[in-house]
């Protein structure tokens, strides 16, 4: 029996023991994790209180932001009052696959609602303004650890008084629209000025609404129906439907000054006679075409970017070492322009 009572004590003192060490253990890993989460929200967001104009931006801008980076911005106002954000021009990220922004990208979140109100990457365009809903709202920037881009992107935020929606809209309505600017009628217009606003329309409605906002349908009809003493060669040889029009236009916008694809030869590009590249030439966007219908009044446009990114590409580097010892292979990043936008300007003016 004291053999027995013996066992019994040294196994209770061992739960016992074991019970205090997996309770210590326990709340030391409590501990560690709200340490742990503590650390992690203090590096990853940042509380901006908005009180006045400011900005957001990538590492670096407009230059090459770093790679493996995430940084969260909170925005608070106060409770009266809404935060507007506005996008830099200057805008370019690594490129979405699939129409995706899947590595490098910006988003923007409601916190109140727990919402994605957008997620951008690339540089085909600027994205456009935001509003938030209430008084808070988050910025949430992430690269990988490939293909860094230049220039990022730059968030403006302001504050912005919230609208009661138990105001009078009318009311609201004369506090934020803007005035409108007087318009010069079409048939007040000079040559000059007519030709130089026509011009800037995509299609054959927008022109004929522009010139009589009133009544440019029964125009439309008009333009097209035909008379006893009006029969063009068009009308006789089988007339056109009135989408030509806009299709003729759309062909002269889509081939004269825009991005288009061209080769260039790396070595050419980087000027590196020292070194071989696989693939020796890649594909870039830059400007191409002409400038016949240029709208700047002047004797000679040309054509040129307007908007230019640099991005990143992985090709095989091959370069001699030096003894005779053969050639070093290895991967690595080469940068090239490429034109996002371009634009017709004098020629006198470029120079």
């Amino acid at each position: 029996r004291s053999d027995f009572n013996f066992i019994f004590f040294v196994c209770c003192t061992g739960f016992v023991s074991l019970l205090e060490v997996s309770w210590r253990f326990f709340f030391f890993s409590i501990a560690c994790l709200f340490l742990l989460l503590g650390v992690q929200d203090s590096q990853q967001e940042k509380i901006i209180t908005v009180s006045g104009e400011g900005m957001v931006h990538s590492p670096d801008f407009p230059n090459t932001y770093p790679r493996n980076t995430v940084l969260v911005w909170r925005l608070v106002a106060t409770d009266n009052m809404r935060i507007q954000l506005t996008f830099d021009e200057r805008f370019g990220l690594e490129d979405p696959e699939d129409g995706i922004c899947k590595y490098d990208f910006v988003e923007i979140e409601d916190p109140t609602e727990n919402t994605i109100l957008g997620r951008w990457c690339g540089s085909q365009s600027v994205p456009a303004g935001h509003a938030s809903k209430g008084s808070q709202i988050r910025i949430r920037f992430i690269s990988d650890e490939y293909f860094p881009s230049e220039p990022g992107f730059c968030i403006r935020y302001s504050p912005l008084p919230a609208v009661s929606v138990t105001a009078n809209w009318r009311s609201v309505a004369s506090v934020s629209e803007p005035e409108v600017p007087v318009v010069i009628p079409p048939s007040l217009q000079s040559v000059e000025e007519l030709s130089e606003a026509v011009a800037g329309l995509s299609t054959v409605e927008e022109v004929m609404k522009y010139l009589e906002p009133e009544r440019w349908q029964l125009d439309m009809e008009e333009l097209y129906k035909p008379t006893w003493h009006v029969l063009g060669k068009s009308f006789i040889h089988n007339k056109k439907a009135r989408a030509d029009l806009n299709l003729l236009r759309e062909e002269v916008r889509l081939y004269s000054c825009t991005p288009r694809n061209f080769s260039v030869s790396l070595r050419e590009e980087l000027k590196r006679t020292d070194a071989i590249f696989w693939p020796s030439c890649l594909l870039v966007k830059r400007c191409g075409g002409n400038c016949a219908c240029c709208s700047h009044r002047c004797y000679d446009c040309q054509c040129v970017p307007a908007r230019v990114t640099k991005k990143y590409h992985e090709v095989l580097l091959l370069k001699h070492r030096g003894g005779g010892r053969g050639l070093q292979k290895s991967l690595t990043d080469v940068a090239l322009e490429h034109h996002d936008e371009c634009a017709c300007v004098c020629k006198d003016d470029w120079d």
